[in-house]
């Protein structure tokens, strides 16, 4: 038997019931909210019994900091990572990826303690993602790249937020907003920077 046919105190689990447990997390906390999401439920979606969960994981607390750890471990690389768009177009791409709440606010705002393991994977991730902007930035030729990756790091979740609580679509707007601010960001002509491929 491998270690992957274990679960963490070395019991046999049943196949893949690790993997439905934390999908079966993901979807309620997502649909119903992290603190609205018991962990009996979460056994009937997965099809587990509790023994069987708290074999993979010790609590709630653990299970919600695994979810948010496998959302997006490398931070939108079918954004940042991608060869065919200038870094301009990279910048502006990310407006065009987005949920109807980013997971990582949506567990700040339901656990108030900062040292909650979710808590510091959602401040982790958060500082990660404005990172990623502000490379991007900075490869664009940008003459304050921190600014303008905080700015577009601001304005993305703030969309999130903000579609979330109206329940409208508010990226188009955050999009015409990112332009004017990369634009304004990138000195005169950096705008017309060929692709990689061309």
């Amino acid at each position: 038997m491998t270690e992957l046919e274990k679960g963490p105190r070395g019991l046999r689990r049943g196949r893949g019931a690790r993997e439905r447990i934390v999908s079966a997390s993901q979807q309620l906390f997502r649909d119903q909210g992290i603190n609205s999401t018991g962990m009996d439920q979460v056994c009937a979606v997965a099809e587990v019994s509790k023994r069987t969960l708290y074999q993979h994981f010790s609590g709630k607390d653990e299970l919600i900091a695994e979810g948010l750890r496998r959302f997006d471990p490398e931070v939108l690389p079918e954004v940042f990572d991608r060869t065919d768009l200038t870094p301009r177009e990279r910048l502006l791409a990310a407006f065009d990826v987005h949920s109807p709440l980013c997971p990582f606010i949506a567990a700040a705002v339901e656990l108030p303690d900062p040292g909650h393991p979710a808590r510091v994977l959602a401040r982790d991730y958060k500082l990660s993602f404005a990172a990623r902007f502000t490379a991007t930035a900075r490869e664009a030729g940008a003459t304050a790249p921190e600014q303008l990756g905080e700015q577009l790091a601001l304005l993305l979740d703030g969309a999130s937020a903000r579609s979330r609580v109206l329940d409208t679509e508010a990226f188009t707007t955050a999009a015409a907003i990112a332009t004017v601010l990369v634009d304004n960001a990138l000195p005169a002509g950096a705008n017309a920077v060929e692709r990689p491929d061309s």
